[in-house]
């Protein structure tokens, strides 16, 4: 696998479809449109931007991500500012799975715009499921947080939607752990973490989900979940070590 050159509350969690060895097929010309990749890129920009200006982003490992075709970017979730921070240090454009309640007023326009999923974490929203599908048939960089919600961000309890993109997609899953963004509270803004503070965010190795069947049952989810769960806390692990956090 080609790897990238060195280089120096968003997310969500999307309900399966009812069978999930049959989904729509994202090619499908009925089907929503592909985010805009060149959104995300404008997005990713903005993101360098905003991180480097108010943090200090630690980046560590962002060549192993795959430099061209479809990848998953899994990344852990304790603070608001993860998803932006990732988006910005991603050495690729990165189309994340967004909460709808995030898409409130000038929010919606801007979120779209710059090519991020809209997805209702109540139910099972198909039109979310084929957009990703979608992101990963174009060789589009697709970014969950695999927990589902904002938590310990400890990869402790894994949702399903994961493992189904990728064995669906077959698109490699790179870990991406985020250390330091909730360590501490700021004066200015209690929400946010102190300003000009460091903020590490460590890429793994990518690696598939599945076992090599092919099969997309249920079981074979669950059983993927297991494999990756191991291979997300163990990546977790490593990254602590190797920051000293």
């Amino acid at each position: 696998m080609r790897r990238h050159p060195r280089r120096g509350e968003a997310g969500g969690e999307v309900s399966l479809p009812s069978n999930p060895s049959n989904p729509s097929n994202p090619s499908n010309s009925s089907n929503p449109r592909i985010p805009s990749q060149r959104g995300a890129e404008v997005g990713r920009r903005i993101g360098v931007g905003l991180m480097y200006g108010l943090w200090k982003p630690r980046v560590l490992g962002a060549w192993r991500m795959p430099a061209h075709g479809p990848a998953i970017l899994a990344v852990n979730h304790s603070h608001n500012i993860d998803g932006p921070m990732v988006m910005g240090v991603s050495p690729r454009p990165t189309h994340f799975l967004i909460k709808k309640e995030a898409f409130i007023g000038p929010l919606d326009p801007f979120l779209t715009g710059i090519g991020q999923l809209k997805v209702d974490r109540q139910s099972t929203d198909r039109t979310a499921v084929t957009r990703a599908l979608g992101v990963l048939a174009a060789g589009g960089v697709l970014g969950i947080f695999p927990e589902g919600s904002r938590g310990e961000g400890d990869f402790a309890s894994l949702r399903a939607g994961l493992a189904y993109f990728a064995v669906r997609s077959g698109a490699p899953i790179v870990p991406v752990a985020v250390l330091g963004s909730s360590e501490r509270r700021g004066r200015l803004v209690k929400g946010l973490p102190p300003l000009r503070t460091r903020v590490d965010v460590v890429f793994g190795d990518p690696f598939e989900a599945g076992d090599g069947s092919g099969r997309r049952t249920r079981t074979a989810l669950d059983q993927a979940t297991e494999r990756i769960q191991k291979q997300l806390t163990g990546h977790l692990e490593n990254a602590r070590r190797l920051t000293g956090r």
